[in-house]
């Protein structure tokens, strides 16, 4: 493979990474979902007490069944005492209860009820237990490598575990996996039979200031502090982060709402490829078209620092010429965008039309023309 550096300059003012965050979380964790970046990251892979942001992980199971048919909106699910004995923040249930699943997901997303986790837990796999065991094994199907769930609700135990960055791939599962049923968590309010007025609010402290969150869980105990994993939209680009370890409610407040403005302020997102465009023509060797178009699948965007002025290296990596026959969307080779100081961006560059090999007389042709070229570069001309 052979580089050649590509004049962009037309299309990029990137640079250095922007100046760091400074955080006053114990863990953070801040990602660009359109690009796949890590805006920041602050001992994200440290293992912590989740608190009740690991009841993403419940809800998800439980979206998961409604997906599957096992459940519907409408199924009612029975109260055990285990459930209505459950402290902390709840529903306020009693054995006498039947909620309905919508009733027990608004539960554990607006009022973040203990009690809703357990029935949900003993609802589709009988017993908490055996639902905690399933939760780490799904877990692991979707990555969450650093991850173990000794109970669905997040209650303090030694071993019930997360990570920042397990916690925001999460969330990112559910926005990805769940488009419709995500809605949810953007619910500010939920009176659930009108039994706990006080408790009727979602503690989200991002939802009602206008600055496009839309999910999704607070956390807190006396060991893992205050901590919330959020989302916001702004201008169709979404940003996901975790925040943990804030010694009280108004410091996750204002923390959290300056990492979303930081994230959408410091960078902007700028296409330099759009979707079908060619980024060069290649020569071809020996087919029945002389150069061949060079494209990417989706269109390549990175994320501009605010400020910044150096410009990027942009180079496409492909063997020259390049021989036919040629398939459309075949992969020829590779771009890649070098940001000082960041992980390199690659993406595969695909043939943008058929180029197939030329007749005898072509052959020859092409030959002939490339023995001679070879002769004046010998000759030094």
């Amino acid at each position: 493979m052979r580089a050649f550096l590509l004049r962009l300059a037309a299309l990029l003012s990137l640079a250095l990474p922007a100046q760091a965050f400074d955080t006053n979380a114990r863990a953070a964790w801040v990602y660009d979902v359109a690009t796949g970046t890590v805006l920041m990251e602050k001992n994200a892979d440290v293992q912590i007490p989740p608190a009740s942001m690991s009841k993403l992980m419940t809800t998800y199971m439980l979206f998961e069944a409604l997906r599957e048919g096992r459940v519907q909106m409408d199924t009612r699910l029975p109260v055990s005492t285990k459930a209505r004995q459950m402290q902390g923040s709840t529903m306020f249930l009693n054995e006498l209860d039947r909620p309905t699943v919508e009733e027990l997901i608004k539960g554990i997303i607006v009022l973040s009820g203990n009690d809703a986790c357990v029935v949900v837990a003993e609802g589709l796999s009988g017993t908490e237990e055996a639902f905690s065991r399933q939760m780490t094994e799904k877990g692991r199907q979707l990555g969450l490598t650093n991850s173990v769930f000794t109970n669905a609700s997040g209650w303090p135990d030694p071993n019930h575990r997360m990570t920042a960055h397990d916690l925001g791939m999460l969330a990112l599962h559910l926005t990805q996996d769940f488009p419709d049923l995500y809605k949810n968590f953007a619910l500010t309010e939920f009176p659930f039979d009108n039994r706990a007025p006080s408790n009727r609010f979602n503690r989200n402290p991002l939802l009602k200031l206008g600055i496009g969150a839309d999910g999704l869980k607070t956390g807190h105990t006396q060991e893992a502090g205050y901590g919330l994993v959020g989302s916001a939209v702004q201008d169709g680009r979404r940003v996901i982060f975790v925040i943990t370890g804030l010694e009280t409610e108004t410091a996750r407040a204002e923390e959290a709402e300056r990492i979303v403005n930081w994230a959408f302020r410091q960078f902007t997102m700028q296409t330099l490829v759009p979707a079908g465009q060619n980024v060069l023509e290649a020569p071809v060797w020996l087919g029945t078209a002389s150069r061949v178009g060079l494209t990417t699948r989706d269109g390549v965007n990175v994320l501009i620092p605010a400020g910044a002025q150096d410009q990027v290296k942009v180079e496409a990596v492909y063997d020259s010429p390049i021989p036919a026959p040629i398939a459309k969307g075949e992969q020829i080779g590779r771009l890649v965008v070098s940001v000082p100081g960041a992980k390199d961006a690659v993406t595969p560059l695909i043939a943008a039309q058929d180029v197939p090999a030329a007749g005898f007389a072509g052959r020859m042709k092409g030959a002939v023309m490339r023995l001679g070229n070879k002769a004046i570069t010998a000759a030094g001309l």
